[in-house]
């Protein structure tokens, strides 16, 4: 057995964050916070002051969330990202057929010890569920998913993934933060662990698939409650 193995998780040394790396995650923190709204125009000038920092790393940072699909460029100018549902819902069944393949072959390759990290990421979530804090919630649920496509030992897979992840990362925050759906969601994680550690690749296929077309229905009764909080 290797070390690895034995001890569960990787306990190698972090790299330091670079000053862009860390403006992005303050910036991704407060788009999915919606503290920056979809759709709300961005300035260098302004995030720079907003952060703290001079524009080379705001501009860097931008860069990193262009590719993760949270800001863009409409009419020429940066804002925060605000794909169309009917985007979303193409993007989310792509995912869900990647994290479905993700599932099965992880059921196949996995080794004990990613099953056991899958499984405790999956106990850290309960232990969260009544609590207030919704980023830390919605980290640990895309650890989740994340550590099942890791364990599938597909690189490929586990690129092509991370593409999409991106692009959905805030679409999928406002589905973790659901209240409405949480016991469902938790019931629904639960089945993919039992699956995968029955090592029943078409069980754990087809539970990913479910709670990623779930994932859907809950983006749309969101925007939903959100269009008629607005109009009121």
């Amino acid at each position: 057995m290797s070390l690895k193995e034995l001890v569960g998780e990787s306990i190698a040394a972090e790299r330091p964050r670079s000053l862009a790396e860390q403006s992005a995650d303050k910036l991704r923190e407060l788009i999915l916070l919606e503290r920056l709204p979809a759709g709300l125009p961005l300035k260098e000038r302004e995030l720079s002051d907003l952060l703290g920092t001079s524009r080379t790393p705001v501009r860097d940072a931008i860069r990193l969330l262009e590719i993760e699909g949270l800001v863009d460029h409409f009419d020429g100018r940066l804002r925060v990202a605000d794909p169309s549902m009917e985007l979303l819902t193409h993007w989310l069944m792509i995912q869900g057929a990647l994290e479905g393949l993700a599932g099965e072959q992880a059921s196949l390759n996995a080794t004990d010890a990613e099953l056991r990290h899958i499984e405790k990421l999956q106990s850290q979530m309960i232990d969260l569920a009544e609590q207030e804090d919704d980023l830390r919630r919605f980290e640990l649920d895309m650890e989740f998913h994340c550590a099942i496509v890791a364990a599938a030992h597909n690189p490929p897979l586990v690129e092509t993934h991370q593409q999409y992840n991106s692009r959905l990362w805030r679409a999928r925050y406002v589905s973790a933060k659901r209240q409405a759906n949480r016991d469902q969601q938790m019931q629904k994680h639960q089945g993919i662990v039992d699956a995968l550690l029955e090592r029943d690749a078409a069980k754990a296929s087809a539970a990913l698939i479910s709670h990623l077309r779930n994932a859907i229905e809950n983006i749309k009764a969101s925007y939903a409650d959100s269009s008629t909080k607005t109009d009121r």
